[in-house]
């Protein structure tokens, strides 16, 4: 049964940081590009960051580059989002998927806020 699995989410004031986690079983995780999305509702999903199987190639939306950084431990079956300086626009529900949506997690909310 394939899963994959978020936490870290939380609320967060402005100018902060965050770790998002997502582990996966049940599929390659190794053979498996892997990306977050963020979604608010009333809006389109939103890719945020991917990274390569191998992790040596990674790329963002303008919106985030310079402060998330994604990443991965194969071993761990797990892929990371490293969030800083978050503003209140990055307010959203957080998704890990697996080969460009053909796996996804349940999401996790993060809220940023004074």
């Amino acid at each position: 049964q394939v899963q994959l699995v978020e936490s870290g989410g939380g609320l967060v004031q402005p100018g902060g940081s965050l770790r998002l986690s997502c582990t996966a079983s049940g599929f390659t995780f190794s053979d498996c590009r892997m990306s977050w999305y963020r979604q608010v509702p009333g809006k389109e999903r939103e890719l945020v960051a991917t990274i390569s199987s191998t992790g040596g190639s990674r790329n963002y939306a303008d919106s985030v580059q310079g402060r998330f950084a994604i990443s991965r431990d194969n071993a761990k079956k797990s892929v990371y989002l490293e969030m800083n300086s978050l503003k209140v626009e990055d307010t959203a529900v957080y998704y890990c998927a697996a080969s460009a949506g053909r796996y996804w997690g349940q999401g996790t909310q993060v809220t940023v806020s004074s």
